[in-house]
């Protein structure tokens, strides 16, 4: 039924192993695709969104790589939201609101035309391992398919356990069986396993709801888009989603079921995610608030079918029922179908190198909330990582690694391997040090010719880039180069409660000040007649503003992030042997044996390990 051997099979068909046999098959590799369900390929299992805070900037890094979750997400939206516009760019996150079944489809064609990829349905029950590598997979049906490399994206089907109330059930999915098998052959293998948990809210029927009684949220008066390339366009319609509040009477509603929830009477064990808990986590952690919000997201163009975001919940469906008909707009509402929790197996992503390849089973790759992570983008991430270097392994090529100064998708990937997770892993803008660099607006800047030096971005997509980049440096110089009298920028200051100018000064200087933008310098003789004469567009207005605006800052970052790399070229060998550094603490000694870091740089952000340890390594290896 198969060729002989393929160069990479992905087990899971998500976000992650989407993302991550794209990549493997545009870099040229014969890849297969294996999922239990063809139909489900790159199925929205929670919210219909994409990006967010520090979510929206991995869409821009995966699509400045050469991924596919912008573009899909591009052509599946319904609304655009910059969110953060308030406060400075770094802090600035696009998000999508998306159709979810149009997604989805979108999704499997982009596969189904990417040449090299096939695909198969059935379920992966064992892995074909020969000595230390791993050389295939086993299905269900006992078929062997041969590999040289195997990425593991399972999401929360391994073991899965579905929760509502004192119900409870295997599946990986409402609707959908767990899979079985892996995690057993895993851990007698030597890995060590957890258990995570999940949630998802109620859908329901939107023909039943008040929307009079809600506060309306629509999407950017001028939207944008994720993609930096032209192949997709920005909406010229959009869905309003709405907003409504939980109260004093949902909360003691909900309470009553609270002896039958799973998350209180001990029949969940595991740990869900602190930043998006469920409604009963919300009222039991957060008892002095008297009341949540919950927005009302439509699920696409054409359906009527709602997701209650903010509602998350695992109590029993009668209390979800009763609850939500207390709120604001729900008084009449139609369930389509009631929130549960889901238990699923995951593995402690310290195990992991920075290449997502498994430290014990060579060429054997985890990607996504098999390693502990929750969301679509942070999984469509470390699936194009993996697939991109799973394939350069195949092609005996140099791995391929972000560092934590080039982009978010970097800071994710370290801080699961250098740090591991207990609970499931969110991407924060907080948790990026150098993140005025790693912005959204510049994403094809930082990597896109690095996607290409691999081999997996396009010529078009580095030509499009270096376009937009020399456009707005030169712009750049021409504002640093060219004079305007006060007489002309008095005027412009003045409107904008800026001190007046008493002579000549660089347009650079004036467009510094805080409260003067692009359209106020367009008024300075030459500007506007460059802007025409060079054909700029708003991405690379946009762009010239911030390295104007924050030019302080990012060369400030950029010398911090110089130092680090200082750091990270102190390599250490795999087989250091850390238990003969009798000054450095044992906690550290421990840490570090465990986690193997394979630079001084990684060592120093261990928990457990401090400044004072990496001290006496510094002088223990001759520095």
């Amino acid at each position: 039924m198969f060729q002989e051997k393929y160069d990479v099979i992905v087990v899971g068909a998500g976000h992650a192993g989407s993302e991550a046999a794209a990549a493997a098959a545009n870099m040229g590799c014969s890849t297969l695709l294996v999922t239990m369900n063809l139909q489900n390929i790159a199925q929205m299992s929670c919210n219909p969104a994409m990006g967010g805070i520090a979510k929206g900037q991995i869409v821009r890094e995966i699509d400045a790589l050469g991924g596919y979750s912008g573009l899909v997400s591009d052509t599946s939206a319904i609304q655009f939201k910059m969110l953060n516009k308030s406060k400075g760019p770094a802090m600035w996150s696009p998000r999508v609101q998306s159709d979810r079944m149009m997604f989805a489809e979108h999704w499997r064609l982009r596969l189904e035309a990417t040449a090299n990829l096939d695909f198969y349905q059935e379920m992966v029950s064992g892995l074909i391992i020969e000595g230390d590598k791993v050389v295939g997979v086993k299905t269900s049906l006992g078929i062997e398919i041969k590999a040289k490399s195997v990425i593991l994206t399972n999401g929360t089907f391994l073991n899965g356990l579905i929760h509502i109330g004192e119900k409870q059930f295997g599946g990986g999915r409402a609707g959908e069986r767990a899979a079985t098998g892996i995690t057993e052959e895993l851990v007698q293998l030597g890995f060590e396993a957890g258990r995570m948990k999940t949630g998802t809210p109620p859908r329901v029927d939107g023909r039943s709801l008040d929307y009079s009684k809600m506060t309306e949220q629509p999407g950017d008066d001028v939207p944008a888009k994720f993609s930096y390339l032209d192949e997709t366009k920005p909406l010229t319609k959009q869905r309003s989603c709405y907003m409504s509040y939980t109260s004093p009477e949902v909360h003691n509603l909900l309470k009553e079921g609270f002896d039958r929830s799973p998350m209180f009477n001990g029949r969940i064990k595991s740990i869900g995610p602190r930043y998006c808990p469920s409604i009963e986590d919300k009222i039991n952690r957060f008892a002095d608030k008297d009341r949540h919000q919950l927005f009302i997201e439509p699920e696409g163009w054409n359906t009527v079918e709602m997701y209650i975001n903010g509602f998350s919940t695992s109590l029993p469906e009668d209390v979800q029922f009763k609850a939500l008909r207390s709120v604001a707009g729900f008084e009449n509402v139609k369930f389509f179908r009631p929130g549960y929790a889901i238990e699923y197996d995951y593995f402690p992503p310290t195990q992991l190198k920075h290449t997502l390849e498994t430290k014990l089973v060579n060429g054997l790759y985890f990607a996504g909330q098999i390693n502990g992570t929750t969301g679509y983008e942070e999984a469509g991430s470390q699936g194009l990582m993996a697939g991109i270097n799973a394939a350069l392994k195949v092609q005996e090529k140099e791995e391929f690694i972000l560092q934590r100064s080039e982009a978010y998708i970097g800071v994710l990937i370290d801080d699961l391997i250098t740090k591991g997770t207990e609970e499931p892993y969110r991407m924060f803008t907080s948790r990026a040090e150098y993140r005025t660099l790693l912005r959204q607006d510049n994403a094809d800047f930082r990597l896109t010719k690095k996607s290409f030096d691999i081999g997996l971005a396009s010529e078009k997509r580095l030509r499009k880039m270096e376009e937009k980049k020399s456009k707005s440096y030169a712009f750049v110089e021409f504002l640093k180069e060219t004079s305007v009298a006060p007489e002309e920028a008095n005027v412009v200051l003045e409107e904008n409660n800026s001190a007046p100018m008493k002579q000549s000064d660089k347009i650079f200087k004036v467009f510094s000040r805080p409260n003067i933008d692009m359209q106020n310098i367009r008024t300075f003789s030459g500007v506007d007649e460059y802007i025409q004469e060079n054909d700029l567009n708003e991405e690379v207005l946009e762009q010239t503003e911030i390295q104007v605006k924050y030019s302080g800052y990012i060369e400030k970052e950029k010398n911090n992030a110089d130092k680090l790399h200082r750091l990270e070229g102190i390599k250490i060998p795999n087989d250091f042997d850390y238990s003969r550094i009798k000054s450095m603490s044992y906690e550290a000694r421990e840490k570090l044996k465990k986690v193997k870091p394979t630079s001084v740089s990684q060592a120093s952000r261990i928990s457990g390990v401090s400044p004072n340890d990496i001290s006496v390594l510094l002088v223990y290896m001759g520095r």
